[in-house]
């Protein structure tokens, strides 16, 4: 059975779609749509995965963001705060004039990171946002 296509417009900055149809053809797709297609498949599987994050983890958060973006480190900082019980850690530093590199270090429930990384991406001025957990349960069974 054939699915169906949709087509849909979509406004987006030309440098960004420039990069992007760099990438499509490095990768050897025959279209733009196919790139497309991969992305989002890519973007939902993530956010499915995210959203099963459960238990206790340990976890590093990246983050990009534009310091010249009235607030944001301030609206960064206020969201730490609420989730200071599992943040263990954080280091920024810059990465030219404009962005800042934010690694943020974390231990507790895998829902809690969840949430702590969907606050930072809706930030206006925030970038990145990368998500990478270990369940400790798989830390203790790796002991010999």
């Amino acid at each position: 059975m054939e699915k169906e296509l949709v087509r849909t417009g979509v406004s987006i900055r030309a440098d960004l779609v420039g990069r992007f149809d760099e990438t499509i053809f490095e990768r050897g797709f025959a279209s733009r749509s196919e790139g497309v297609r991969d992305a989002l498949r890519h973007y939902i599987n993530y956010y499915e995965w995210m959203t099963e994050v459960e238990g206790e983890h340990v976890g590093a958060l990246t983050l990009i963001y534009d310091r010249e973006i009235t607030g944001v480190a301030g609206s960064i900082a206020n969201v730490q705060q609420r989730y200071s019980a599992i943040i263990k850690s954080s280091i920024r530093i810059p990465l030219d004039s404009d962005n800042y590199l934010e690694v943020i270090i974390l231990r507790g429930d895998g829902e809690e990171m969840r949430a702590l990384t969907g606050h930072i991406m809706s930030l206006r001025g925030v970038k990145h946002v990368k998500l990478n957990v270990t369940p400790l349960n798989r830390i203790h069974e790796g002991k010999r």
